[in-house]
């Protein structure tokens, strides 16, 4: 099956992959995807949002006649990869947080997971926690207000560092914590706001490279990328525009939903 490849998040989260995708599949078209009328995902209830997720997808893949979709949100991957994969015929590739590599790379055995309110406490975070980071102290923080900073971030607004620092602070209070998992495709966007916050030598681990690896590995083939690639939202926003256009996107069609 050849198509492009079909990025789906709730905001502009999911624009954190598309570096690593594009330099390891430098020639493949792209299409994002986002659920901005109802974004954002993490504070919703889990049964409205499974309802949502598969609804939204169901309608990008059909309106990209995409080769792969890559579910670039922790909450909705924990949530409906497994379904998402019974209902649809592509492939699909979820993300998860980045626990393996952070408890891997960490020498203090101590490390932070900053994510959602639903990520932090979904059932599917415990499992990777005991399976991967068994040996390690995890401290889980619940950062929603940064997904509001990331989405200002690309709309060319300033994000609010006091905001920022209030909800990284949990992660500072033990000093040998050495590696943070950000489990939020928004935060990666604020990579460089969050470091401003860590002290010296705390490294930040994102699933961009991971998620890129791995849909190179499942694509058969894609179609070649034009001039600019395709994006559809599900509410009109110029925010949004802008911050699709600086990643060499078209202006958002509408989605049509059942």
């Amino acid at each position: 099956m050849s198509g492009p490849i079909l990025i789906f998040d709730s905001g502009v989260g999911g624009l954190s992959v598309i570096s690593p995708l594009r330099r390891r599949l430098p020639d493949a078209a792209l299409v994002y995807a986002c659920d901005n009328a109802m974004m954002p995902y993490g504070t919703r209830p889990d049964d409205w949002l499974v309802k949502r997720i598969l609804a939204v997808c169901s309608a990008a893949v059909a309106a990209s006649d995409c080769c792969v979709l890559v579910v670039a949100c922790n909450t909705a991957s924990t949530l409906a990869l497994d379904l998402l994969r019974d209902r649809l015929e592509v492939p699909v590739v979820g993300t998860v947080p980045a626990i393996k590599p952070a408890a891997a790379s960490s020498r203090s055995r101590h490390i932070g997971l900053l994510a959602t309110s639903a990520t932090v406490s979904r059932p599917y975070t415990d499992r990777l926690i005991r399976e991967f980071a068994a040996d390690c102290r995890v401290t889980r923080v619940a950062a929603d207000p940064l997904v509001a900073q990331a989405e200002r971030l690309l709309a060319g607004e300033t994000p609010d560092r006091a905001i920022i620092r209030e909800a990284t602070a949990p992660l500072w209070a033990a000093g040998d914590l050495d590696t943070v998992v950000l489990g939020c495709t928004h935060f990666p966007l604020l990579s460089a706001y969050i470091a401003e916050t860590a002290p010296h030598g705390v490294r930040l681990v994102d699933s961009g490279e991971a998620i890129a690896r791995r849909t190179a590995q499942v694509i058969v083939s894609s179609a070649p990328r034009g001039e600019r690639d395709r994006s559809f939202a599900t509410a009109p926003d110029t925010r949004l525009s802008r911050a699709l256009s600086a990643f060499g996107f078209d202006a958002p069609q509408w989605l049509p939903l059942d």
